[in-house]
């Protein structure tokens, strides 16, 4: 029997993370992405050290006005879970659900640009989330991505090192290129 991709249904976000609590996965770094379990990028040292840059800047600067969420599940429409480097969401409580609704998501790409750029710029527009930041490690820029729809962003801008960009709906709270890719 020949193999045909309409045969197979996709893995929905419910079943996922029932998987989940019954200890599926547990030695396995993947993310739920369009209903399939995809193996998460290993993280070097430039990676991580950019992430905890970020969570430090965007936790102190946005205390009392956003949660900040490094590198923790979104429930991204019915099947996607995708686990972003940065997520800025709304304050509260996810003690048991995760948050489905955020201000920014941010992606430091070293080696998964292609899944950023692609299926995960998809996803997020499509949930609605307002911006988008790529923290690209291999061209030396964060590109920024504004004004969701459907599967897309209208409006895309690059910020080099040397310059500085704010998140739209936070403009006090500047972020400094340089201080992320050197």
């Amino acid at each position: 029997m020949a193999f045909s991709p309409a045969r197979y249904r996709p893995l929905r976000r419910a079943e996922y993370d029932q998987l989940i609590a019954l200890g599926a996965f547990q030695n396995e770094k993947i993310e739920l992405l369009e209903g399939l379990l995809v193996p998460m990028s290993p993280i070097g040292p430039p990676h991580s050290s950019t992430v905890q840059k970020l969570d430090a800047l965007l936790q102190l600067a946005l205390a009392g006005r956003a949660a900040v969420r490094a590198q923790s599940p979104f429930a991204a429409l019915d099947l996607s879970e995708p686990e972003p480097d940065i997520a800025v969401v709304p304050p509260g409580e996810y003690d048991t659900a995760h948050p489905d609704e955020a201000y920014l998501i941010i992606e430091v790409a070293e080696s998964s640009l292609s899944v950023d750029r692609g299926v995960k710029l998809r996803l997020y527009a499509a949930c609605g989330v307002p911006e988008y930041w790529i923290v690209n490690l291999v061209e030396g820029h964060i590109e920024v991505y504004r004004e969701p729809s459907a599967n897309t962003y209208g409006k895309i801008e690059r910020y080099p090192r040397g310059t500085s960009v704010s998140p739209q709906r936070f403009p006090d709270v500047v972020v400094e290129v340089s201080a992320l890719i050197r």
